[in-house]
């Protein structure tokens, strides 16, 4: 299928947030859209290469409402879509080490109850008889929430694909945006390395590359890219069925359960921006040493597997959703800092509602303005990994 010379509105990106969209649109009966993926499959940018979390434990209220929206949706995925998405409920426990961080997650905690979500508060104690495998003696509290998990990242992105398609929408791979064309102010257009799609409207949908993408309109965008990178191990007998998805906050180093052995990251507080997605070994040593410390067992495991993938980070962590001020016709629904792929489908049905209806009517999101950088309205998030 050849790309066609015009339609209504063109998306930017085949990860979650771009799949999410234009199905949702789609759903809405708006089905001239076009979906574009530099890659030769979609989902293989920042989504696929995603440890699969899906968390309430936030510490704004927009964040965990995000939560509250798209992960009840995951549950719903399979009966909606028809694709099966390995969703797991195996809860979130974050170990808490040092007394500023046990304030702010007291305060995190009252927060998400405040909003129904009910996080248990446990003490060192309760942490370490819950969770005897780990190294613990340092950890004075921790939070844990028993309907947190994973869900498999490509299959949601090739469900909403499935979906969108099938209602009509239309959506192509291994094409590359080269430029964005407007007139008066107005989006009039896409160049890409396989010939121009006239289009009223544009979605920039393209994770760490939105900064890019978003120069080709003529509109900055605050969004850095920055590298982050993941292994799993070999088998480890004594792992048990129930081991939770575990959070060592203040070295940002988390592990869970993947197949007989363990996934595990640790982010680099060192780590420069750039698109460098090459695993950084010397990081891995030190990832590895921090890792085995907190949990021994994986001493006796070996390595299956590892990969690094990109962050797409705004100044307050948290994401764009909604038009730009300068184009009219030009969106933006990206920078959402590491945990996009669990909020991937509300922002494809809130960027539905913008586009159609002009505003975002199932939840009040106006504090992910794009104007908010220039005039100094950061909401910042506390629980970024």
């Amino acid at each position: 299928m050849s790309l066609p010379s015009t339609t209504q509105i063109v998306i930017i990106g085949g990860g979650v947030m771009g799949a999410s969209t234009a199905y949702h649109l789609a759903k809405r009966g708006c089905t001239d859209v076009v979906l574009l993926e530099k890659q030769e499959f979609f989902g293989m940018g920042a989504t696929g290469k995603c440890a699969g979390g899906i968390r309430y434990q936030f510490s704004t209220a927009v964040n965990i409402q995000l939560s509250l929206l798209s992960l009840p949706m995951l549950d719903r995925f399979e009966e909606e879509l028809g694709q099966a998405i390995g969703i797991r409920r195996d809860g979130y426990l974050f170990l808490l080490t040092n007394e500023r961080d046990v304030a702010a997650f007291r305060q995190n905690v009252a927060l998400q109850h405040s909003l129904g979500v009910q996080t248990e508060w446990l003490d060192g104690d309760e942490v370490r008889r819950r969770v005897p495998l780990l190294a613990a003696d340092d950890v004075l509290a921790g939070a844990f929430h028993d309907k947190d998990g994973l869900a498999d990242p490509n299959s949601v992105v090739m469900g909403y694909v499935g979906g969108a398609r099938r209602l009509g929408a239309r959506a192509f791979t291994g094409v590359t945006v080269t430029g964005i064309t407007t007139e008066h102010g107005r989006i009039t257009g896409v160049i890409t390395d396989q010939g121009r799609i006239a289009c009223q409207a544009v979605v920039n949908a393209a994770g760490p590359w939105a900064g890019v993408v978003s120069d080709l309109a003529g509109v900055p965008l605050p969004i850095t890219p920055l590298r982050r990178q993941i292994l799993t191990t070999t088998a480890i007998p004594h792992l048990p069925p129930d081991f939770p998805f575990v959070l060592d906050f203040a070295q940002s180093l988390y592990f869970h359960r993947e197949g007989d052995g363990l996934l595990t990251g640790q982010s680099n507080p060192h780590e420069t921006p750039g698109f460098d997605e090459s695993v950084d070994r010397d990081w891995e040593m030190e990832h590895m040493e921090a890792a085995i410390k907190r949990l021994p067992l994986l001493e006796r495991a070996g390595r299956a597997s590892h990969w690094a993938g990109l962050y797409e980070v705004t100044p307050d962590a948290h994401p764009v959703i909604g038009a730009a001020p300068q184009v009219e016709g030009y969106y933006v629904v990206a920078g959402f800092s590491g945990h996009g792929f669990m909020h991937g489908p509300g922002a494809g049905l809130l960027m539905s509602e913008i586009i159609l209806d002009g505003r975002a009517t199932t939840l009040d999101i106006s504090s992910l303005d794009y104007n908010r950088f220039a005039e100094g309205r950061l909401i910042r998030e506390y629980n970024v990994v």
